[in-house]
């Protein structure tokens, strides 16, 4: 970020210093035609851009004009609460809606506020959007509006039945993320005794101050300028993500300035602790230890887990939740299932030794098993995931980086190769087939979702994503199988 003399971020100069109102960003009542219009002269600014997030902007916004100037053709009312363009045109709340993804992906103020317009615009019209909601919430803290965003998340919440994306998580961690920072600068006020002149006066110039201080070697008095101007920003309610820019610039002084105390950072443990506390809930919220009861291991932990074990793997199909299959599939040695599965004893069976599930969503992951094996693509996503979703005692072995993503890590399969992404049932079943230890290896109901998917309730809303090559993974394992029923398809 550009800085001037002062040290302080160029964008906050302007920033009056009165107190700043956050505690709360309502929704701005605004008509399909007037986001439109915001859409069509932000489109205009786009051109040419080679930046690859601004481009698949651009043509989201195309998109968009295009599918208004469709709707448009068609007689509808249009514009205004209640006027029910979303329902006469749903393809047009679709496109308003991936346009305002695309703008928060660009991460710049000016696609900040050109999504969050959109999302006024969608919940000026649909007030029990859910998509809307995530939107704005999600909009929202990239803007520091914590207040705002919380309620955003809190309003999505309410309207789903189930919160598999760990929103109340979130929530408790942006307020417990507050509270540890209060205490923070509370802790350092107390050690960098602050002066009552301070009040009042701008933190830009309690920080330019400060610099200057620095620079002529009293870094006391300059630590001191700097608490103060961090309390002030809290005070008057400034975005979150200035504060924690802000503090984290502190901080490498204060850090800096510890280790050249005798004793070093041993000394400044406790204000070294809630900095810590007050970034890991931002960045995750809080969770408990889930290493409780749980032993990781690695594929070769893993590979002697499943040798010499006859195993079958259960699709989440409905031709497993309309058959009756439960007791063959129990018999087995080893029992795995996939991501939102679905338990009927007399169709599915009842044990799960082995769940395969994706690191994005948080279906079953209550549910006891001996062994979960959780797959991801992106190795910080999926760290942060499994520490997030991971419950206590719900798993006795737990797969590491090792068995993240068979087929692209052990495989070394290549995009090119295998252009599309794997699903979970075909990266459990590569590992299998590629350990080669297990003496029955049977898929039972995969039709590749001929019939349907057959989840949790919550799940079911779920897309049969196209990102997923299941023509490519079911030619794959025809060519592998040795035997082949209605119901069963044996690769061993």
């Amino acid at each position: 970020m550009k800085r001037v003399r002062t040290g302080w971020p160029a964008r906050r100069l302007d920033r009056r210093s009165a107190p700043a109102s956050h505690t709360e960003v309502p929704i701005r009542p605004t008509t399909l035609d007037q986001s439109i219009e915001s859409c069509a002269a932000h489109s205009g600014k786009l051109v040419a851009n080679r930046d690859r997030r601004r481009g698949e902007l651009a043509e989201a916004l195309r998109q968009l004009l295009v599918v208004h100037a469709r709707s448009s053709a068609a007689p509808a009312p249009r514009g205004g609460r209640g006027s029910g363009w979303s329902k006469e045109f749903p393809e047009l709340l679709d496109a308003l809606l991936e346009a305002g993804n695309k703008a928060l992906s660009c991460w710049s103020a000016a696609e900040l506020h050109l999504a969050l317009s959109i999302t006024d615009a969608v919940l000026t019209e649909r007030p029990g959007s859910r998509a809307g909601w995530r939107l704005r919430a999600r909009v929202l803290e990239e803007l520091g509006e914590d207040a705002g965003a919380i309620e955003a998340h809190e309003r999505y919440v309410a309207l789903c039945r189930d919160d598999d994306l760990g929103i109340t998580a979130r929530v408790a961690g942006l307020r417990e993320s507050a509270a540890r920072l209060e205490a923070l600068l509370t802790l350092l006020a107390e050690e960098f005794p602050q002066d009552a002149r301070w009040r009042g006066v701008a933190p830009t110039e309690l920080w330019a101050e400060g610099l200057d201080l620095d620079e002529r070697g009293d870094r006391e008095g300059a630590a001191a300028r700097w608490v103060a101007a961090l309390r002030t920003m809290t005070a008057e309610r400034w975005p979150s993500t200035e504060v924690s820019e802000s503090l984290d610039a502190f901080m490498d002084h204060y850090t800096a300035a510890a280790a050249r105390r005798p004793g070093g950072l041993a000394g400044a443990g406790t204000v070294l602790a809630l900095y810590a506390d007050h970034a890991r809930l931002r960045a995750q919220g809080p969770v408990p230890d889930p290493d409780t009861g749980t032993e990781l291991i690695t594929v070769g932990d893993f590979r002697n887990l499943v040798a010499g074990k006859s195993v079958c793997l259960v699709a989440n199909s409905q031709k497993v939740g309309r058959g009756t299959l439960g007791a063959e599939i129990d018999s087995y040695d080893l029992v795995v299932r996939f991501n939102s599965f679905r338990i009927d004893p007399a169709a599915t069976g009842s044990r799960t030794d082995i769940h395969a599930t994706i690191h994005k969503h948080g279906f079953n992951w209550d549910r006891k098993v001996e062994t979960r094996l959780v797959f991801g693509g992106l190795q910080e996503p999926w760290k942060q995931s499994v520490r997030q979703r991971l419950v206590p005692g719900a798993q006795r072995y737990l797969g590491d980086a090792s068995l993240r993503w068979p087929l692209r890590n052990l495989g070394k399969v290549p995009e090119s190769a295998w252009p599309t992404i794997p699903t979970s049932g075909f990266n459990m079943l590569w590992l299998l087939d590629f350990l080669d230890v297990s003496p029955t290896l049977d898929l039972i109901g995969f039709d590749f979702y001929a019939t349907g998917a057959y989840r949790l309730d919550g799940a079911m809303k779920l897309p049969i994503t196209s990102v997923h090559g299941y023509l490519s993974e079911k030619e794959w394992v025809m060519d592998r199988a040795t035997s082949r029923t209605e119901t069963r398809i044996s690769l061993r």
